[in-house]
């Protein structure tokens, strides 16, 4: 059976992500960007994913794991401890001397801590889902693996890159082994291309690689500017939500997966390596309030020029290389533990969704408020936004939720309003031209509206949509919007609490137990919104619970099963470690300082 989410931890150098189990095997691994087809898809693929493992050559029963990134950075080390002795392996994609390298490059260092260990390694290039037939060519150099247009290496230190070996239907295999001794020190690491010339790393180069690179990470924790509760988990997620961010572009992906499921049956499976207009609103916000220039720049610039570039019509979503995303296409293998569909591509993309319209205003807004100053095109585009919002708002959507039934979601209109009224303040700071009174008056209509058809005074609670009786917990996102910070939001987080709550977890909305499980990131808007309204014990205490739902290393999935605490679907989710930090940033600002001691 395939590992468990939560089992793994993230590895990133800011355009691939690199899954390691907690035995020591990466089981998923596109190479060299995130966008393309992995070559090691374990995950998705028992039969025929391939994937890269550096392990004890014990029985699992024979040892434990200990795992934890270097302080500061996104470097893992796996510690083996066994009766004979412990070993070390210490894992990073590795970044250049000046920058990004033109080339992936994974490093595993094998270190030797006590006694001694017999260790074995395995390269074992899978199929790209079932796209490509992988192969070990021999060249003058050394040998080179190929799958489709994906080429990479193996180099080590000591021990040299090990012998091919094929079995069968497994295809082929580069694997070897030593013995870790206290003091001993290994490598195995690869360097990839795609459909490019593959340059061949010295082993030394590599191996200092690694120390440069937590170098590295170290500095950028230093420039991240935090001071509050929660400040080593605030550091975490940040660190975590830096993985997502394709440096190339300043795109942020919403997930480093595709099709990893939201429920036993299947069907919700979809593609998450794509940049969404409302994440990336989300985590401009934050960046801004770390003082994080450079990444709020790229992506700001990123998203607004790929805008303007695929306009008039706001998409949901883009690609990293800021394309428009394709239609869902099927790969013809099982999935994790065999619930499919395996996909590339989402189908949400070119939906109506309402509330992008807010989402993209919020954004700019936060940008100017820290000190910037929009260009002429963007003023202009942000002006047409708000007139189009204003025409449009009446009109039913699919809703945050990317939902198949087009209705009048209450937190559509709400995101809405939230346009109109940054619009207004934009065209007030003279940020932006356009008719302010036009958009008060429209902003003032939707209030009116959401009070007569989003409200319902038997549930005590604002509605998921025009005409029904379900609730729907993204409404809480406008407790911090402002849209509501008063007895009707407060009374709404009840209504959800008794419907959809699970413990300090959250569904998404009314009947949602039925099909999925818990979602991360409406439970950290409940604390949030719990903030806003000035309960703020309840807020702190549910805090402290949510925190023990991250897995191991402090990561956190896209869903959580409220009974078992498993993870569920894409991993690492952007929206969950954006909801923590958006929770925790409004408690330090909202909750009186002698509530915080402590945290």
């Amino acid at each position: 059976m395939a590992r468990p989410i939560e089992s793994y931890a993230p590895i990133g150098d800011g355009r691939t992500v690199a899954l390691v189990g907690s035995n020591g095997r990466i089981d998923w691994l596109p190479l060299p960007n995130l966008t393309n087809v992995p070559v090691f898809a374990h995950l998705l693929d028992a039969d025929t994913g391939g994937y890269f493992e550096v392990a004890p050559d014990l029985p699992e029963t024979e040892y434990r794991t200990e795992r934890r990134y270097v302080p500061g950075t996104n470097v893992l080390e796996t510690t083996f401890v066994a009766e004979s002795g412990s070993v070390r392996v210490t894992d990073a994609l590795l970044v250049g001397v000046s920058g990004r390298l033109p080339w992936a490059e994974l490093a595993r260092r094998v270190t030797g801590i006590e006694g001694e260990v017999p260790v074995r390694w395995a390269v074992h290039p899978g199929t790209s889902l079932q796209t490509a037939a992988p192969w070990i060519e021999a060249t003058a150099h050394g040998h080179v693996v190929r799958s489709g247009a994906t080429a990479f290496t193996v180099v080590g230190l000591e021990h040299g890159p090990g012998e091919p070996d094929s079995d069968g239907a497994r295809g082929p295999e580069l694997e070897g082994g030593f013995t870790a001794r206290a003091g001993s020190r290994h490598l195995i690491a690869i360097a990839a291309t795609h459909d490019e010339p593959l340059h061949f790393p010295k082993p030394e180069n590599v191996d200092a690689g690694i120390d440069r690179t937590i170098e590295n990470w170290r500095h950028w924790s230093h420039v991240f500017s935090y001071d509050g509760p929660y400040a080593e988990l605030m550091q975490r997620n940040a660190l975590a939500l830096k993985l997502l961010i394709y440096s190339p572009t300043g795109a942020i992906a919403a997930a480093a997966t595709t099709s990893l499921p939201e429920n036993p049956e299947g069907g919700k499976n979809w593609d998450y390596r794509f940049a969404w207009v409302r994440d990336l609103a989300y985590t401009a916000h934050s960046l801004v309030r770390f003082g994080l220039r450079e990444e709020t720049q790229a992506a700001l610039s990123w998203m607004l020029q790929t805008i303007r570039k695929h306009g008039p019509e706001l998409q949901v979503m883009y690609t990293l290389d800021g394309d428009l995303v394709a239609g869902p296409q099927e790969h013809h293998v099982a999935g994790w533990r065999g619930i499919g569909p395996v996909v590339s591509g989402n189908p949400a993309s070119e939906q109506l969704q309402l509330g992008v319209y807010g989402d993209l205003i919020a954004i700019c807004r936060t940008y100017v408020d820290a000190g910037n100053v929009l260009d002429v095109a963007t003023a202009r585009m942000l002006a047409g936004i708000a007139d189009r919002t204003c025409d449009l708002w009446r009109n039913p959507d699919a809703g945050m939720w990317e939902l198949a039934v087009e209705r009048h979601y209450i937190s559509s209109k709400m995101g809405c309003w939230k346009a109109l009224d940054d619009a207004v303040a934009l065209v007030e700071a003279a940020a932006i031209p356009g008719n302010a009174s036009r958009w008060r008056a429209e902003r003032d209509r939707i209030r009116a509206w959401i009070d007569a058809h989003g409200w319902s005074e038997e549930r005590g609670s604002y509605l998921f949509y025009a005409g029904g009786n379900e609730l729907d917990a993204s409404v809480l996102l406008h407790a911090p919007t402002g849209f509501d910070r008063g007895e009707r939001m407060s009374s709404t987080i009840d209504a959800l609490s008794d419907e959809l709550g699970a413990g300090p977890l959250l569904y998404r909305y009314s009947g949602a137990e039925r099909e999925e499980h818990t979602f991360v990131a409406c439970a950290f808007w409940r604390v949030e919104a719990l903030a806003c309204v000035g309960r703020h014990a309840e807020a702190l205490e549910l805090m402290e619970a949510l925190v023990e739902h991250a897995n191991d290393v402090g990561i956190y999935a896209e869903m959580i099963d409220a009974e078992t605490g498993a993870a569920w679907g894409n991993t690492p989710q952007a929206l969950s470690h954006l909801a923590f930090l958006g929770a925790a940033m409004t408690i330090h600002d909202v909750v009186p300082p002698d509530m915080l001691d402590g945290r």
